[in-house]
């Protein structure tokens, strides 16, 4: 028989639905339980989804042999205590973006998990779809030339309700952050990885759309890449009704631009016979809302992949296609941006 991994699900909110499809779509993974600290949660989520062992005791549900793996899909500031209960009990840990609200966060989590010798990666489904695949390789292969501009956008729609709808929402404490931190992360994830490392960024943020909330919901940083490139972030979820998001990446011998799936411009100077093709079949990949206005309008194709890579990756014994250490390069340079904005100074990542 086929081997199977089998996942317990930890925190049974909105992203939990996505992550339990994801498990039961693959072939390499099977849903075993849940745990929510709510009672009665667990059992609910269990019968919708027609299998799975409820828990409402954390220690049960990490003590049951059947559960190799742990989603995480609590609150981002609760990431810490639920990822290294999982990984002392010996399980590997997958954890919805961001895998912790700061840098010493998510290393005090890949320390521990290196410690008990078990993996641990972070949701950044993003760079399981094609195109931005695509377009990694074609940096990788120089075809722009020198990286001059490399920019992010993401303008999206927050209504006032969405907020007070969690006394979690909006809160540095257990949000870490609001529209870099909660929303724009997939985009600067993937503009790093595309593009390389940032070295430095000058950044504002504001509250200007939103009441009763503590964290910026606009914010704009320039960056300075290691390879030398600049950048500039935008991220917002105070911009109505809120637009797809859209990374722009130039050099000095090509161009692409890309919104949510969809390749808008695919532009080099010296022209391959692939190109026009690309340029027709990813015009419009773009199936879903990608949560610019809806957080539950996303596309769930790239969770599925992430969690068939991290599946593989457990039976297999190799490391993940999206490390833990790489999975907070994205943390490390929204630190440097709120760092930025709070003292008015340039700012290392």
């Amino acid at each position: 028989m086929d081997r199977k991994v089998g996942f317990g699900i930890i925190g049974l909110g909105v992203i939990a639905e996505t992550h339990v499809l994801a498990i039961k779509k693959n072939d390499n993974c099977r849903f075993v339980g849940a745990f929510d600290m709510v009672k009665g949660r667990a059992r609910a989520f269990c019968e919708k989804h027609g299998e799975g062992k409820a828990y409402e005791d954390l220690e049960e549900f990490l003590s049951d042999p059947e559960i190799e793996a742990v989603t995480i899909a609590t609150p981002s500031g609760y990431h810490l205590e639920s990822a290294l209960a999982a990984i002392r009990h010996s399980k590997h840990v997958i954890i919805e973006k961001p895998i912790e609200i700061t840098p010493e966060r998510c290393e005090e989590i890949l320390k521990e998990a290196e410690k008990y010798g078990v993996i641990v990666t972070g949701v950044f489904q993003s760079r399981f779809y094609e195109a931005p695949r695509l377009i990694k390789k074609a940096v990788e292969e120089g075809r722009f030339g020198k990286l001059t501009l490399c920019d992010a956008q993401v303008k999206w729609f927050r209504s006032q309700e969405y907020y007070d709808s969690g006394a979690w929402r909006g809160t540095w404490k257990v949000d870490g952050g609001g529209a870099l931190m909660n929303q724009s992360i997939h985009a600067i994830d993937l503009l790093q990885w595309i593009c390389g490392k940032v070295s430095e960024v000058q950044a504002y943020t504001s509250i200007l759309a939103h009441e009763r909330i503590e964290v910026e919901d606009v914010g704009v940083a320039v960056l300075r890449f290691e390879n030398g490139a600049l950048g500039v972030i935008e991220g917002s979820t105070g911009v109505y009704p809120g637009f797809l998001k859209k990374l722009e990446i130039s050099g000095t011998e090509g161009s692409v631009v890309l919104e949510e799936e969809s390749i808008k411009v695919w532009s080099f100077r010296n022209e391959r016979p692939e190109d026009e093709e690309i340029r027709r079949s990813f015009a419009d990949r773009t199936k879903a809302g990608g949560g610019a206005s809806d957080p539950k309008a996303i596309n769930t194709l790239g969770h599925e992949l992430e969690f068939r890579d991290f599946a593989d990756a457990i039976i297999s014994g190799r490391a993940p296609e999206v490390t833990g250490e790489s999975a907070t390069e994205a943390v490390r340079i929204i630190a440097a941006i709120y760092e930025s904005a709070k003292t008015g100074r340039p700012a290392e990542v």
